[in-house]
């Protein structure tokens, strides 16, 4: 085995151990896992094992009601449809959307720019911060609302 060889060996198995990657490794599986759940239950078939407590204690709707409705909807291309089961579907899928495909763009960039790697986890702290804030920004309110 060769010199360069070796580094680069040495190098990937120090990657691996990285606790950002495996948080982005992490997160980005459990966002598939919402896109799975999302494409296996059928809003015809309205088979979702997950129902809302809230509806089902107080009988009212809450923010949140529809949204797997709304998922499974927007994976299915009926955009319209999903809008009518929950009208902040679109927005939190967006969210996830986006976050797997930041999970995966920072892990390479991570990955590939040792130099950087402080300002860049600052940045996906901050950048995904107020990307949650301003998608969820609806259910908080609803929920301090009632606080």
């Amino acid at each position: 085995m060769t010199l360069s060889k070796l580094k680069n060996s040495i190098a990937q198995i120090k990657l691996r151990n990285e606790p950002y990657l495996k948080i982005n490794i992490v997160l980005a599986g459990v966002i598939l896992l919402i896109m799975a759940y999302s494409g296996i239950f059928s809003p015809e078939k309205d088979n979702y094992p997950v129902v809302c407590i809230h509806e089902k204690i107080t009988g009212e709707p809450c923010v949140s009601c529809g949204l797997s409705h709304s998922f499974s909807l927007i994976l299915r291309g009926r955009v319209d449809e999903a809008y009518q089961w929950n009208r902040y579907g679109m927005r939190v899928f967006l969210f996830f959307a986006g976050q797997l495909i930041l999970r995966i763009i920072f892990s390479l960039l991570y990955s590939r720019y040792s130099s950087t790697r402080k300002q860049l986890i600052l940045f996906d702290i901050v950048g995904s911060s107020v990307l949650f804030l301003v998608t969820f920004m609806p259910f908080l309110t609803y929920i301090f609302k009632f606080s």
